[in-house]
C-alpha cells in the first residue's frame, strides 16, 4: 500500500496534502525551490531544486523512483511530465492535465475551443504592441494575465490605454515559466465567483463539493465559503462544465473549478488540477472529508463517501504587510481561537512578503447558519492575528 509521491511544490496546500497522505501511510517527498517551505515541515523527506530545470527535475525523478508525482504549483518543466508517466510513474490527475492547467492558452483554447464551454471573450499578446490590439478587440474594462501564475500574481485591471504599458510589464515580470506571453480577457459583470471542487475517480463516477463562494483582491482570494447561494440551474450547468473538462484532461485526483456567476448564466473562468486554496474553508470539519484529503484517496484509488454537507463554514486569510527574510511570528492567535466557532491554520512560511498569504481563519456552524455571520467571525478572528517580524 506505501507508496513514494514526489510533492512538487510544498506550499500551505502541499503541507496538507503530505499530512493527509502521511496519515494514510504514503512517503512523501517534499520538493521546492526554497528550504523550509510548510510541507518540508511535516515530513522527514525533502528536497530543493530548480523545478523549472527540466535536468534537475529527471535527476530527482531517477534519483527517488517515485510511483506519483503531485504538482502542486505552476512553476515546473511539466513537458517533462509525460516522458515520466511513459516511464510507468502516475502523474496526478495526468500528464495531460498538468501541461493543460499550467497555461492558460492550453486551457482556454481547450475550454471554449474544443468543447464549446461558455467562458470570457479573450485574446492573446506576445507583445505590447500586440496587447494593443488584443485590448481593442476584446474592449475596456478587460483584464491581463500571464499565460502562467497563481494567486494572482502578474494580474492586473486595465481601464484605459494608459494601463497597458503596466499591464504588459507586471504580467511578463511576475509571470512563472518563460512564457512572455499573455491572455486577456473580456470584463464580466457578475455576482459571485464561485470554486467547484471536483473529485474524478479511477474507478467511480465524478463527484461534487458544495460550491464555495469567494472573494479576491488583487486576484488573490480573500474570503471563502461553503456552501455558496446557487439556482439548481446554474449548478446544473456547473456540474456539467466541470465535468466536460476534467474528463477530457483525464487522470484522478481533486480540481479546483472556478466560475462567475453573471447575471446571465455560468461562466467558466479557470481550473487547477489539485487542491484550491479556497478550498482551505474545507479543513473546518463541514465535509466528511476535506480537499486534502479527498485528493489523497482520489490518487490512490481509495473509496470516498458521499459529499454532503455536515456543517457550512467560511474562511478569511492572514496576509503579511512588510518584507523579511526571515520567518515572521504570529500574534493574537489566541485572541481569534476565543471564539468556539474558530479555527486557525498557521503555515509557518520561512520568509515575508507584502501581501503574502501566512495563515488562515476558518469559521463553522450547524447547517442553516447564514454564510453572512460565518463569514464576520472569519474575517473578525483573521484580523486578530497580526504578522510581526521575528526579534
Amino acid at each position: 500500500m506505501q507508496k513514494t509521491v514526489l510533492l512538487l511544490g510544498s506550499g500551505e496546500l502541499g503541507k496538507e496534502f503530505a499530512i493527509a497522505m502521511a496519515r494514510l501511510g504514503q512517503r512523501v517527498i517534499a520538493v521546492d525551490s526554497y528550504d523550509g517551505a510548510p510541507a518540508h515541515q511535516v515530513t522527514p523527506y525533502r528536497e530543493v531544486i530548480d523545478m523549472l530545470d527540466g535536468a534537475a527535475l529527471d535527476a530527482l525523478v531517477a534519483k527517488h523512483k517515485p510511483d506519483l508525482i503531485v504538482p502542486e504549483i505552476e512553476a515546473i518543466r511539466t513537458e517533462r511530465f509525460y516522458d515520466y508517466e511513459a516511464q510507468g510513474i502516475q502523474v496526478v490527475p495526468s500528464a495531460k492535465a498538468a501541461n493543460f492547467t499550467m497555461n492558460r492558452k492550453a486551457i482556454r483554447d481547450l475550454a471554449a475551443g474544443e468543447l464549446g464551454i461558455r467562458t470570457a471573450p479573450y485574446r492573446y499578446a506576445a507583445s505590447l504592441e500586440e496587447l494593443e490590439k488584443a485590448v481593442e478587440e476584446v474592449g475596456i474594462p478587460c483584464v491581463v494575465k500571464p499565460l502562467m501564475s497563481s494567486s494572482g500574481k502578474g494580474q492586473s485591471s486595465v481601464r484605459s490605454k494608459a494601463d497597458l504599458a503596466k499591464a504588459w510589464e507586471s504580467a511578463v515580470e511576475k509571470g512563472r515559466g518563460d512564457l512572455a506571453e499573455v491572455i486577456v480577457e473580456g470584463f464580466i459583470e457578475f455576482e459571485t465567483e464561485i470554486t467547484l471542487l471536483t473529485v474524478t475517480q479511477m474507478d467511480g463516477d465524478t463527484l461534487f463539493c458544495p460550491p464555495i463562494g469567494h472573494r479576491q483582491e488583487r486576484g488573490d482570494y480573500m474570503e471563502s465559503w461553503m456552501p455558496c447561494d446557487i439556482t439548481a440551474t446554474e449548478l446544473h450547468h456547473a456540474h456539467e462544465m466541470a465535468w466536460q473538462i476534467t474528463r477530457a484532461l483525464g487522470g484522478a485526483g481533486i480540481w479546483g473549478v472556478e466560475f462567475f456567476l453573471a447575471k446571465d448564466g455560468v461562466v467558466f473562468s479557470e481550473l487547477s488540477p489539485r487542491p484550491h486554496d479556497t478550498g482551505m474553508v474545507t479543513l473546518s470539519n463541514c465535509l466528511p472529508l476535506n480537499e486534502f484529503e479527498l485528493h489523497a484517496r482520489a490518487v490512490l484509488g481509495l473509496p470516498i463517501p458521499p459529499l454532503d454537507s455536515l456543517r457550512y463554514a467560511a474562511s478569511a486569510v492572514v496576509l503579511a504587510d512588510f518584507e523579511s527574510p526571515s520567518a515572521p511570528s504570529m500574534v493574537g492567535v489566541e485572541d481569534a481561537l476565543t471564539d468556539p466557532a474558530v479555527d486557525v491554520r498557521v503555515f509557518g512560511k520561512p520568509s515575508a512578503r507584502v501581501n503574502r498569504r501566512m495563515g488562515v481563519a476558518i469559521a463553522s456552524g450547524p447547517l442553516g447558519t447564514p454564510s453572512g455571520e460565518l463569514r464576520k467571525q472569519a474575517t473578525e478572528a483573521a484580523a486578530k492575528i497580526r504578522v510581526v517580524p521575528a526579534k
